[in-house]
């Protein structure tokens, strides 16, 4: 693949540093140890062998997928030292330069994290396979026979950034879906993506499946733009990440984009709500792990429980370290109240800060969500079955939730197994995405001799 300069002229791709045992062998090229470095792999090289290892995965049974996801859960088990001491490095280094505790938190790996991504490939060991699944399917009148069903991408791009447990989650997934993974992690988890897909490839080898169906992707952000180029090698990329990161792929891409999207989420306690379960519900949504994109943003309360309510959770935020930006009408109720700026409720925090304002009916709560919503997740806690129908028909998200924590939008809790992301568009696919969203389709068509007259 050639690379375009300013001018509009092409040159040779660069060279990109990578694990030399990341790609193919290739008689013309030198054979050296697994883990040492050289500068003779070329991104196209990776994507070249993706997609040969696709076409072999595209024919594995669920047996062999299985075998080959329990191979890499105990090859990453196996490796849970040489992780955390590379995760170890990564995490030292955020620090060295600035990077902030919500950054450095998903960044972060400790014995349970690594027990959670390696559990996480045994429970996608146990679920279902995708592949072959007939969506719909019919006999013409003709007797033609017409069947849709669940295939491959082939070669699926993830772009993401920090959380190297997506390292694990995301090859996983490729997998058990009969896709081959090209993973493009942030350079901030670098040794500890090496060390995860060292051992990942080391299970797919145990069972004699090609290492090449998982590979990450090294290099500057020249790589990042060759992945985004690669229409033809690459069948689909999926951004992980910031705002920026996802607008710069969606924007930029050329390869099919399935996109992922940021959380500004809200919480609304209607005027009918149990304050009690609101309190808990929002501590649980903002506190639980405030750097991911389903922790709460924005809280909305009713006007007509203001006075009652909104001192209550205050107080109780006050108590979790969470600091509240609000609006005047929120601030009479506390001097530590800080004031809310013109942006702050289009603000995906992530960390412990919460945005909050009163509105005076349901519709207004509406409203606001409309107007600031990334189309997330977005929660009504009430008791009044006619606001919550109001709410789940009008708020345009991927998921909406009455009288439950926004923690909840998640493959795992969906029961899919890890997920790949959560998609907040809609097109393909919308929501956290297991194995079924991570396949595309294709019609078989079957007769005995028909022509069309």
């Amino acid at each position: 693949m050639l690379a375009r300069v300013g001018d509009g002229s092409y040159l040779a791709p660069p060279l990109h540093l990578v694990l030399c045992d990341s790609v193919a062998p290739n008689r013309n090229r030198p054979q050296y140890a697994p883990g040492r470095y050289c500068s003779a792999v070329t991104f196209e090289d990776q994507a070249r062998a993706a997609k040969r290892a696709a076409v072999t995965l595209a024919t594995l049974n669920r047996v062999a997928k299985d075998a080959a996801l329990n191979a890499m859960a105990d090859a990453l088990a196996d490796a849970e030292r040489s992780v955390l001491d590379a995760n170890l490095r990564d995490v030292d280094r955020a620090r060295e330069a600035g990077t902030s505790d919500a950054l450095i938190d998903r960044l972060r790996l400790n014995p349970q994290r690594v027990d959670g991504m390696v559990g996480g490939l045994r429970d996608l060991a146990r679920l279902p396979d995708p592949v072959g699944d007939v969506v719909r399917g019919w006999t013409n009148a003709n007797g033609v026979q017409v069947r849709q069903v669940r295939v491959p991408f082939g070669v699926v791009g993830i772009i993401y950034e920090a959380r190297p447990n997506v390292t694990a989650d995301a090859a996983g997934i490729c997998l058990k879906s009969g896709n081959a993974a090209l993973l493009r992690g942030s350079s901030s988890a670098l040794e500890s993506n090496r060390a995860v897909v060292q051992a990942l490839r080391a299970g797919l080898e145990a069972v004699g499946l090609p290492a090449d169906a998982v590979q990450l992707v090294e290099g500057g952000r020249e790589v990042t733009d060759e992945l985004m180029a690669a229409r033809g090698l690459v069948d689909v990329l999926i951004p992980r990440g910031g705002a920026g990161l996802i607008n710069a792929v969606v924007n930029g891409s050329k390869v099919p984009v399935i996109e992922t999207g940021t959380g500004n989420c809200h919480i609304f306690v209607d005027a009918s709500a149990d304050q009690a379960m609101a309190i808990e519900i929002l501590l649980n949504a903002k506190v639980q792990r405030p750097s991911v994109c389903n922790a709460a943003e924005t809280l909305l309360v009713h006007a007509a429980i203001a006075d009652e309510f909104v001192p209550k959770a205050l107080d109780a935020l006050a108590a979790q370290g969470v600091t509240v930006h609000g609006t005047d009408a929120v601030q009479r109720y506390s001097d530590q109240v800080v004031p809310a700026g013109p942006d702050e409720f289009d603000a995906e925090y992530l960390s412990l800060d919460i945005a909050a304002a009163v509105v005076d009916s349901v519709d207004a709560a509406i409203e606001h969500i409309r107007d600031h919503t990334t189309g997330h997740s977005e929660t009504i806690v009430t008791n009044d079955r006619v606001s919550a129908d109001r709410f789940v028909a009008q708020v345009d998200a991927a998921a909406v939730l009455v009288n439950a924590s926004s923690r909840f939008v998640d493959g795992g809790e969906f029961g899919f197994g890890a997920e790949i992301g959560i998609s907040t568009q809609k097109l393909h696919a919308r929501g956290p995405m297991g194995l079924a969203e991570m396949t595309s389709s294709k019609y078989i068509v079957t007769g005995d001799g028909q022509t069309r007259p």
